[in-house]
């Protein structure tokens, strides 16, 4: 490799780092909108219309796709899904416990591909499957439980935001036919519309309170948050597209050293024993799915499922 090739590899690298640090850091700022009365559910609201604008007016004629290909709404209901039950779980959760429950991609993957690309799984992936189930059931195992449950509403919209983020990157590509900027519109729609639509049931029914009224307490937080969202998205389509996707799949697990060091480190995280050893399983699944060549993952498009792309 010429030095020129060097270091491009190391500049998408380090674009690849910055995205997965403005994710694993996201739930400071989340925490710090809730403190000031804005609900995880209208964050995320605020940051894909802040996104979705940003598209359109760039790109005015992207709804075209979603009319040209209505299964494009069954990638906007699972990223959407995503991106409203990750936000709530890093906001209201233990964050090591969330990130950990939201990576069991090597579970989900193998249970969804087969029906909806008819994938059968092999003995790998099956391997895969049940080191990762070995770790969730450590993680969920407490001792004063007598299954391994999820113990909370964070646990369970950790568990819900990884399965829709498997079966979003398997939409992804059961659609890869359609028009690029098509899906990534869908995926925007699908953040902005479904948290929306959540967040008024809940005003609704008197569970979520509506946001505050514009001030700057609150507004520079959601700003800064939307605009690093959109960084670290440029920032991913940039590394993804000069590396492997096996190594931007890599690269991206370094998502969840931000998140468990800054949690730990500002006390929102507990690390237990059950915990070390349960995500020690979680990871090494989802490394060993990183590192194989049975699959054809899209890191690319799945992390935009939850991220905004542009």
């Amino acid at each position: 490799m010429s030095a020129r090739d060097s270091r491009g590899a190391l500049l998408a690298a380090g674009a690849l780092m910055l995205n997965a640090f403005v994710w694993g850091m996201s739930w400071w700022p989340f925490r710090q909108l809730e403190a000031r009365g804005v609900h995880p559910l209208w964050a995320t609201a605020i940051i894909y219309l802040v996104s979705l604008a940003c598209l359109l007016v760039f790109q005015p004629h992207a709804w075209r796709g979603l009319r040209q290909y209505p299964a494009l709404l069954l990638l906007m209901a699972a990223s959407g899904l995503t991106n409203l039950c990750f936000n709530w779980a890093v906001t209201v959760g233990d964050v090591v416990r969330v990130v950990l429950l939201f990576y069991l991609m090597p579970l989900w993957t193998v249970l969804l591909a087969w029906p909806l690309l008819h994938e059968r799984p092999t003995l790998t992936s099956l391997s895969r499957m049940l080191l990762a189930l070995a770790g969730v059931v450590i993680v969920l195992k407490t001792p004063g439980s007598a299954w391994p449950v999820p113990e909370s509403g964070a646990d369970w919209l950790a568990l819900g935001g990884g399965f829709s983020f498997a079966l979003t990157n398997i939409l992804l590509r059961k659609l890869n036919h359609t028009p690029a900027l098509s899906r990534v519109l869908a995926m925007f729609c699908g953040g902005a519309l479904l948290a929306t639509a959540v967040a008024c049931i809940g005003v609704a029914r008197g569970v979520v309170a509506l946001p505050p009224a514009p001030s700057a307490s609150w507004l520079v937080f959601a700003v800064a948050l939307s605009l690093a969202f959109l960084a670290g998205n440029l920032a991913l389509q940039y590394g993804a597209a000069r590396l492997t996707a096996h190594g931007t799949a890599l690269i991206m697990l370094s998502e969840v050293v931000f998140a468990s060091a800054s949690s730990v480190a500002l006390g929102a995280a507990i690390l237990t024993g059950r915990t070390w050893l349960g995500g020690g399983l979680i990871l090494l699944a989802a490394l060993w799915s990183a590192l194989s060549n049975d699959d054809v993952p899209a890191p690319a498009s799945a992390r935009a499922a939850r991220r905004p792309a542009n």
